[in-house]
């Protein structure tokens, strides 16, 4: 699977200047999660129910 060319989504509510941002990517099964300012760096590929499990932790 290439993450390079798929579709990255950043929140609207993320500033116009596009700091401190994760961008994610519906991939069917999985999402991919990436850092907005580092587009080539790495990329973390999760399923759905792993990253609402994820944020519902963070959000604790």
């Amino acid at each position: 699977m290439d993450l390079n060319t798929a579709p990255w989504r950043k929140s609207s509510h993320s500033s116009s200047q596009g700091d401190n941002c994760v961008e994610l990517a519906d991939l069917g099964e999985h999402m991919g999660v990436r850092d907005s300012k580092d587009p080539d760096g790495p990329k973390l590929l999760i399923t759905h129910n792993n990253l609402a499990t994820l944020l519902a932790e963070l959000k604790r």
